[in-house]
C-alpha cells in the first residue's frame, strides 16, 4: 500500500530560505518565523500520514452511496473530518472575526498541500467550504456573514459552488437555472447543476450552496448571471438549521477518480435563495475567490505527483532488476534495484524537478494573494491574476504528467490496482479539467491577462526576471542564469508573436494558448530553481550543517535547467507556426 510523508524540511526550505516569508512587510508575516511554520506543518503532516493517507484507499474503493436523499461517505471520513475540525484545520486562514485563526493563506497553502497529497478526495470538502466562505465574506452583507460565516469556518456547515448544467459547462451565459424574485426579498431557485463537489453528505449539519442562476427580465447570456445562498436547510432565527430547502440530489456522478468525493447532480424545486452580492453580478463575485481556488487546484497537481513520486522512489530503491551497465551495485543479490538505471535516473529527476520547482512556484503565488488582501497591493494582485492560469494549467498538465511517470517506475505493478499508483493518476486528472478546463486557462491567458492593465503585469514579470539575473551574475550563478535567460527571450519572443500577428487573425494567438501556457510555466519554475539555487549557494557558503540537502538541491536545479528549461524553445516554435497548419482541416474533413 502507498504511504505518505509530507516534506516539511522542504517546505520550510522554500517559506524562510527562498521567499523569506518573516522577512517580508506583508502584515502578519512576522508571525511566520520558522519554529511556528515547523510546528504547524509537524502537526498537519502528522494528521496527513496518519489519519488522511490511510483512508485515500478506503475513499477510492467504497466511493460515497445515496441512501434515501442522503449520501453517505466512505468509512471513516466522518470521524477524519471531526478531528479535523476539532483541531481548527479548516479555520487556520479564516477571519478572526468569524471564528478564524487569522493566519495568512501562504501557510493555509502549505498545510493544503500536505492534506491534498495524503488524500485529495477528502480534502475538497473543507476545500470547498473555503471557497463558498470566501465569496460570501467579499460579498455578504452583514446579516448574512453573521448567519453563515461562523458556521462555515468551524466547517459545523459546509459549502458547495454550482456552476455547471448538463448543456453548459464553461459558457456559463446558456445556463437555464432561474431565481425568481419574491414579496420578501427572497428568491425561488429551480433548475438542475451537475458535478457539484461535496454536493451532499452526513458530515455536517447543514450545506451551504452558492448557486449561479438568472433573475427573469436580466441581461442576456453571462451579464444576466447573479449568485445566491441556496442553503439545505433552511436557517432558523436563532442560527440553528430549520426546514429542508427545496433542494435535493439527483445521482452521484460515476467518476474515473476522486471517488471519495461526493460529486452529485443537484436538483432546485423552487429553493429559498438569498441573493449574494447584486443581481446580474454573480460572475463578478464568483471570481472573487478564482485566482484563490485555482491555485488551490493547482496545488493538487502537484500534490498527487509528490506523493506519486514519493512511492516511486522507494520502490525503485527497493526492487531488484537487471544490473548496472558500470558494474554490479548489489553483488551479493540476485539484481541491481532498480536506481542504479540511468532511465529510472531520468524519470525520478522529471519528478523530483518538476514537484520542488512547483511548490516553490505557488507558494509564491500564494504569497501574492497574501499581498493583494492583507496590504491591498494591487501590483501583487495584477500579477497573481496574470499567474494564476499558469499555476492552474500547467502544475496539473505537468502533475498528471509525473503521476503517470511515477506510475511507469513499476512496470506492469503500476497497473494493478493493490499498489496505489493508478489511483494518484486517476484522482490528477480532474484537476486538469475542473475550475476551468487548462485550454480555457490558456485562452485566459492569452486573452485577457497578457494585455491586462495594458499588459502592465506581463512587462513587470520580464522586468523581474531580468532583474534577477543582473543582480544574479557572478560565476558561481551563471549555469543557473544563463538558461534562464534563454528561456525569458523565448517567452517574451512568444509574446511578440500574438502582438504582431494577433490584432490581424486572432486565431494566430489562440492556437498557440496552450504552448504559450507551458512555455510560461517552464519560466516560472527556472525563476524558482534559479531562486532555490541561489538559497542553496548561501546557506553552503555560510556553513550549513546539512550540505547534502543543499547540494541536492543545487542538483536538481542543474537538471531542470539542463532538461526541462529547453523545453521552452520547442513551444516557442510551434507558437511561431501560427494558426494555418491548425485550422487547415474543415470540420468535414477530420
Amino acid at each position: 500500500m502507498p504511504s505518505y510523508t509530507a516534506p516539511t524540511k522542504d517546505m520550510q526550505f522554500v517559506l524562510h530560505e527562498v521567499l523569506k516569508v518573516s522577512q517580508s512587510a506583508t502584515p502578519g508575516y512576522d508571525e511566520l518565523d520558522a519554529e511556528f511554520t515547523g510546528a504547524v506543518l509537524d502537526e498537519a503532516g502528522k494528521i496527513a500520514s496518519e489519519v488522511l493517507q490511510p483512508l485515500n484507499a478506503v475513499g477510492d474503493q467504497q466511493g460515497c452511496v445515496l441512501e434515501n436523499g442522503v449520501v453517505r461517505p466512505p468509512e471513516g471520513f466522518k470521524e477524519a473530518f471531526d478531528q479535523l475540525r476539532d483541531g481548527g484545520w479548516t479555520a487556520l486562514d479564516c477571519d478572526p472575526e468569524y471564528g478564524g485563526q487569522g493566519m495568512p493563506y501562504v501557510l493555509a497553502t502549505a498545510v493544503g498541500e500536505q492534506f491534498s497529497a495524503a488524500n485529495m478526495a477528502f480534502n475538497m470538502y473543507p476545500g470547498l467550504t473555503h471557497g463558498a466562505y470566501s465569496a460570501i465574506h467579499a460579498h455578504g452583507s452583514d446579516d448574512q456573514k453573521a448567519t453563515y460565516l461562523p458556521k462555515m469556518v468551524s466547517c459545523e456547515w459546509t459549502g458547495t459552488m454550482n456552476l455547471t448544467e448538463p448543456h453548459c459547462g464553461t459558457d456559463l451565459g446558456l445556463m437555464r437555472t432561474k431565481a425568481v424574485p419574491q414579496d420578501d426579498g427572497t428568491y425561488k431557485v429551480s433548475g438542475q447543476k451537475i458535478f457539484i463537489s461535496a454536493g451532499e453528505h452526513n458530515m455536517s449539519e447543514n450545506i451551504i450552496h452558492l448557486v449561479l442562476a438568472k433573475i427573469p427580465g436580466g441581461p442576456e447570456g453571462i451579464k444576466g448571471v447573479s449568485l445566491f445562498i441556496v442553503p439545505k436547510f433552511i436557517v432558523n432565527e436563532d442560527g440553528t438549521p430549520g426546514a429542508r430547502n427545496g433542494v435535493s440530489v439527483g445521482k452521484i456522478e460515476e467518476k474515473m477518480g476522486i471517488h471519495g468525493n461526493s460529486t452529485c447532480v443537484m436538483n432546485y424545486d423552487e429553493a429559498t435563495g438569498y441573493l449574494l452580492g447584486e443581481e446580474h453580478k454573480g460572475m463578478r463575485a464568483m471570481f472573487t475567490m478564482m485566482n484563490e481556488a485555482r491555485l488551490g487546484v493547482g496545488l493538487q497537481g502537484y500534490a498527487q505527483a509528490e506523493v506519486a513520486y514519493q512511492n516511486a522512489l522507494e520502490y525503485a530503491k527497493d526492487r531488484l532488476q537487471g544490473r548496472d551497465v558500470t558494474g554490479d551495485k548489489n553483488p551479493d543479490g540476485p539484481a541491481d534495484p532498480l536506481i542504479v538505471h540511468p532511465d529510472i535516473r531520468r524519470n525520478l529527476m522529471d519528478q523530483k524537478s518538476f514537484v520542488e520547482g512547483a511548490r516553490a512556484f505557488t507558494f509564491w503565488g500564494a504569497t501574492m494573494i497574501d499581498q493583494a488582501h492583507r496590504a491591498e497591493d494591487k501590483d501583487a494582485d495584477g500579477l497573481i491574476s496574470l499567474l494564476t492560469p499558469v499555476i492552474k494549467g500547467f502544475l496539473t498538465d505537468k502533475g498528471f504528467e509525473m503521476a503517470t511517470a511515477a506510475q511507469q517506475v513499476y512496470g506492469g505493478h503500476g497497473y494493478i490496482e493493490e499498489w496505489g499508483m493508478s489511483q494518484f493518476a486517476r484522482d490528477a486528472r480532474i484537476a486538469m479539467i475542473y475550475e476551468g478546463a487548462n485550454g480555457v486557462q490558456a485562452l485566459d491567458l492569452v486573452g485577457r491577462k497578457l494585455a491586462q492593465d495594458g499588459g502592465k503585469h506581463v512587462m513587470a514579470f520580464f522586468e523581474m526576471v531580468k532583474s534577477f539575473c543582473k543582480e544574479n551574475g557572478d560565476e558561481d550563478m551563471a549555469e543557473f542564469v544563463t538558461p534562464l535567460k534563454a528561456a525569458s527571450k523565448d517567452l517574451q519572443a512568444a509574446g511578440m508573436f500574438f502582438m504582431q500577428n494577433g490584432m490581424k487573425n486572432p486565431n494566430h494567438a489562440l492556437a498557440g494558448s496552450y504552448d504559450f501556457m507551458h512555455l510560461f510555466g517552464h519560466v516560472c519554475l527556472g525563476l524558482m530553481w534559479a531562486r532555490m539555487a541561489k538559497a542553496a549557494l548561501s546557506a553552503l557558503a555560510e556553513g550549513a550543517s546539512d550540505t547534502g540537502f543543499y547540494e541536492t538541491k543545487l542538483a536538481t536545479a542543474r537538471y531542470y535547467m539542463a532538461r526541462q528549461l529547453p523545453m521552452t524553445a520547442t513551444h516557442l516554435a510551434r507558437v511561431e507556426t501560427g494558426a494555418d497548419t491548425v485550422m487547415a482541416l474543415d470540420a468535414a474533413m477530420f
